[in-house]
């Protein structure tokens, strides 16, 4: 029986902040991943810095590598004030695995791309790192994403036969024919944030603003009739295509509200639709859509099986969680990408080891 510590960092699509989790990850002879966490926090980001994240894109190179140092920068000091906070020896954390901040994800190109540089990372922590997961999935022709399915099927399984969670981005894992199969669905919180920030939000908390609208059917069916949700998996979603697809479809200076109601339906709808044609008995939603009690309220009308809601601690650290497993997995040199997820060549062992030495 073998057994690692790891501090999982995770930064999703929604650009809101850092989640940091300290695992310890433990295999058993006969193969079986089971894990115990010790530690949980979440750092909320500046409302500057996520300006700046969300305009990364249009920065030239040298600026991008600038950005990119500073995260690897300020990942480093906010893991030192976790550790110091929960008076964590260093010697005994294994490795850090970082997710990093998807500027690109172009899989169709040959390239996905996260900064927050490892290296700066590492020297600053004096821990080794392991971060940029996704890269070696695409090379082999994958979609290099998602990588959660892995941790839901490995860690998670003997809860619900189905694992959907809402971040940026809705996506869904389950068996089919003894694989398991993943991929996005639609759009999750990202686009309900950037609709509620004309109103000095953040989020809109419990899905109050959306409730308080009416639907836009015309707008609703144009959304569902968009080209991704009739193409087959493995697929995944970035947001190039948000830009290009979804946002040029939606007025976000008018009619708040009732865009906010007619995305959370059109969300719920999608998702509806997926775990039905699976006949899928069960789902755990994680993610901070978790949360908006108002989408959950319409994804058990649209959904025929039971929809399960795990703690807390789950709900907001389950991504961290897991990329602290896909760094253990690293660590045993088991692969930590799934092809018949991603649809790779193969399964791959992803990330970049960086030492601070």
């Amino acid at each position: 029986m073998r057994s690692y510590n790891v501090i999982g960092l995770m930064s999703g699509t929604s650009m809101d902040g850092l989640d940091v989790s300290y695992v310890k990850y433990t295999k058993s002879k006969n193969n079986e991943w089971s894990f115990d966490v010790l530690y949980t926090e979440s750092y909320a980001y500046e409302d500057e810095f996520i300006l700046e994240l969300k305009n990364a894109t249009k920065l030239s190179v040298p600026l991008m590598l600038q950005l990119d140092k500073k995260i690897g920068q300020l990942y480093a000091t906010l893991v030192n004030q976790f550790i110091d906070k929960n008076e964590i020896q260093t010697e005994k954390i294994d490795v850090i695995a970082s997710h990093g901040q998807t500027i690109y994800h172009q899989p169709e190109n040959g390239f996905t791309y996260q900064i927050g540089c490892g290296t700066t990372l590492s020297f600053l922590t004096g821990i080794k790192v392991i971060n940029d997961f996704r890269t070696k999935d695409v090379v082999a022709g994958g979609q290099g994403a998602p990588l959660v399915p892995i941790g839901d099927f490995k860690l998670f399984n003997k809860l619900a036969d189905s694992f959907l969670n809402i971040g940026g981005i809705s996506n869904v894992s389950f068996m089919k024919n003894n694989e398991i199969i993943a991929f996005d669905i639609c759009p999750g919180n990202l686009p309900l944030n950037r609709l509620v920030e004309s109103k000095g939000l953040r989020y809109d908390k419990n899905g109050e603003l959306s409730k308080s609208g009416e639907i836009n059917f015309f707008l609703l069916d144009l959304l569902n009739k968009l080209d991704f949700y009739s193409q087959s998996a493995p697929k995944s979603l970035g947001t190039e295509w948000l830009e290009t697809h979804f946002y040029p479809l939606i007025k976000f200076d008018r009619d708040i509200e009732n865009n906010l109601r007619t995305i959370i339906e059109h969300i719920a709808i999608q998702i509806g639709a997926i775990l039905n044609d699976q006949k899928l008995k069960s789902v755990l939603i994680t993610g901070g859509g978790a949360k908006n009690g108002f989408l959950i309220e319409k994804i058990k009308k649209y959904f025929d099986g039971e929809v399960i809601l795990p703690s807390e601690e789950i709900i907001d650290f389950k991504e961290a969680i897991i990329f602290g497993f896909l760094g253990a997995l690293y660590l045993e040199n088991e692969p930590n990408t799934i092809n018949s997820v991603t649809g790779a060549s193969r399964n791959v062992v992803g990330g970049i080891l960086h030492t601070p030495n």
